[in-house]
């Protein structure tokens, strides 16, 4: 059978794999696969990213928020046809309560839970220690006990073919080469009409949109804006402009220590001194690099959660805004005491030059582009900067063990702010291995955690924001941190072979890296249309949406008609909150 008659869609990728184990994996493109594979207890709606039924149909708590009762589907069934029921996502569940390695992708949700039981096969009871308010958000894929029960060491890579419960099955995986998936006929939801979903590797955008250009692949994203513009006149390729739900950051050691408080890591300890973390981040221009790498693509830098999640975004007040300023950042630096040596690199308290490494995603457009430029302004104040670029797995696990001064990184957040915040508190550093839990900057800080533990206490959705926008004041002013700003996504595809796609949220939403698998779902071959609409209860509906030609011809100007082309998912809606589930998606490149 030709590859056509099979109904394949080839997705090009520019980030490596860093694991697909449910239970390991953090980074954009291994948990964007994964979520193909692997269905949830409940997953974010296409239209406003709330929470909506999936393997459970139904759930209730108790008065005192402490008991959660959930009641999956008849009828569900593994894609080896065996029966999933709920004593699969409890042996899911107190899998991770019970082994740390278990916790390494989503051990936050987990951490207050008490108890997880399932009381017969359509009921899962899980207790928790604590009022918790994400218990709708379970970012945590649920593994199939027949199998994942008999793996002796779960955090190993994974045998292949894969049994899971999604709309496709992982079939076959070579590393930095590709990941191939075939529609699942048990998913729930239905068989998807794409019969095979390749993920195939390149090592740069380059590469990938002349993949695009030539045929040899239908879709693609994270382009750099030249390349997005140079697809405008393309009659076969329709483009796709969405608001991300991604912030890019520069990370500041100040100390790597695991979760009992253990110093890992070479870290340079002349930034375990705030006032040194604060000039740097004052001598970081937001605005040159929206303008200058992301060619106007992008948001300037404000708080910790992106613009898109307008409800939790904060932006610093005019007393606490951190203006950029070189002449500021040094006046900073010669009040904490940071003179300058003969050859005008500043010594610390010990005399000795400020030396610092930048770690950077070889083959990133970010980071190769912004890398001089912060390398530049940072010489402007004194400190001495070598980037060390590498690739992205290598970057992942050098961060994770505290094997860095500044780091270029970046996560996706959920619609749920839960789990970007769990990043920064002291419980998530890893054990003196660099594994276990994933932190993101090593951050650890009393004030910090006591806000975190109430904002997961509180249902009161007023109160929980402000507690929100507290925790980002608190990781403002510490500056273990700074965020760069929040690019666009530019995303890609053959419409000439497809109809269109998905989009999460419906309208000006992005097609691939979802808070789900609508967009790999509802992929519609051309001439197989219109593109579904997926409704909250799991059925899909006719689109309504103009052609993706139509589309595409709007999108450099509003990349709203763009969005309803693929017209179904969402993705980033303004209002909701994000979950970034990366480990270390560190990523240029974590999920």
């Amino acid at each position: 059978m030709s590859e056509q008659q099979t109904k394949i869609l080839r997705v090009g990728v520019t980030q490596e794999v860093d694991s697909l184990n449910p239970f390991i994996s953090i980074t954009r493109t291994g948990t964007d696969i994964l979520r193909t594979g692997f269905d949830y207890l409940t997953v974010y709606n296409q239209e406003d990213y709330s929470p909506i039924g999936s393997l459970a149909e139904s759930w209730e708590t108790s008065q005192d928020k402490l008991t959660w009762t959930f009641k999956l589907r008849d009828g569900l069934k593994w894609s080896d046809g065996e029966p999933l029921t709920a004593e699969d996502p409890a042996w899911t569940f107190n899998k991770m309560l019970d082994d740390e390695v278990a916790r390494t992708a989503n051990g936050s949700y987990v951490k207050q839970w008490e108890s997880v039981e399932a009381t017969d096969e359509h009921t899962l009871v899980i207790k928790t220690k604590v009022p918790q308010a994400t218990m709708l958000a379970l970012d945590i894929p649920i593994v199939p006990e027949h199998v994942w029960s008999k793996v002796a060491d779960i955090g190993a890579a994974p045998q292949f073919p894969m049994v899971g419960s999604g709309p496709y099955t992982i079939q076959e995986f070579k590393e930095a080469q590709f990941t191939k998936l075939k529609a699942n006929p048990n998913f729930w939801r239905g068989k998807p009409k794409v019969e095979e979903l390749h993920f195939i590797y390149y090592r740069n955008s380059d590469a990938a949109v002349t993949a695009l250009q030539n045929g040899e692949i239908d879709l693609v994203n994270r382009l750099n804006p030249t390349q997005f513009d140079s697809l405008e006149s393309n009659p076969d390729i329709a483009r796709n402009k969405a608001q991300n739900r991604r912030f890019n950051e520069i990370l500041i050691n100040p100390g790597a220590a695991t979760f009992d408080g253990k110093p890992i890591g070479d870290g340079n300890p002349a930034l375990k001194d705030i006032k040194l973390r604060q000039a740097i981040a004052t001598a970081i221009d937001s605005k040159t690099l929206v303008d200058k790498v992301w060619g106007g693509y992008a948001e300037e830098a404000q708080g910790y959660i992106p613009p898109v999640f307008g409800e939790f975004a904060w932006s610093p007040p005019e007393d606490l805004k951190r203006e950029f300023s070189l002449d500021e950042a040094n006046a900073m630096l010669d009040e904490a005491g940071y003179r300058k040596g003969p050859n005008g690199v500043r010594l610390d308290k010990q005399g000795k030059p400020l030396n610092l490494r930048l770690m950077t995603h070889a083959e990133a457009n970010l980071d190769e582009v912004a890398g001089p430029f912060v390398k530049g302004w940072l010489a402007e104040i004194g400190i001495n900067i070598t980037l060390q670029p590498l690739s992205d797995n290598q970057v992942n696990e050098s961060t994770t063990r505290g094997e860095f001064d500044l780091a270029f990184s970046g996560w996706n957040a959920n619609p749920d702010p839960d789990y970007v915040l769990s990043l920064q508190t002291c419980a998530s550093r890893p054990n003196a291995e660099g594994k276990g839990n994933t932190p993101d900057s090593f951050l650890c800080d009393e004030e910090y955690d006591e806000l975190y533990n109430q904002q997961l206490q509180e249902f009161d959705r007023g109160k929980r924001v402000d507690l929100v926008k507290q925790m980002q004041e608190v990781l403002h002013d510490r500056a273990t941190l700074v965020i760069l700003g929040y690019d666009n996504a530019l995303e890609a595809y053959r419409k000439d072979a497809f109809e269109g796609f998905p989009l999460q949220p419906r309208e000006g939403g992005v097609i691939m890296n979802q808070q789900g698998y609508w967009g790999y779902y509802g992929a519609t071959p051309a001439g197989e249309g219109p593109v579904p609409v997926f409704n909250d209860d799991g059925t899909a509906s006719a689109s309504d949406a103009e052609t993706s030609e139509a589309a595409d011809e709007e999108s450099s100007n509003t990349g709203v008609v763009l969005a309803i082309v693929g017209g179904v998912i969402l993705v980033l809606l303004v209002g909701g909150l994000l979950f970034a589930r990366g480990r270390r998606r560190t990523a240029d490149e974590r999920e």
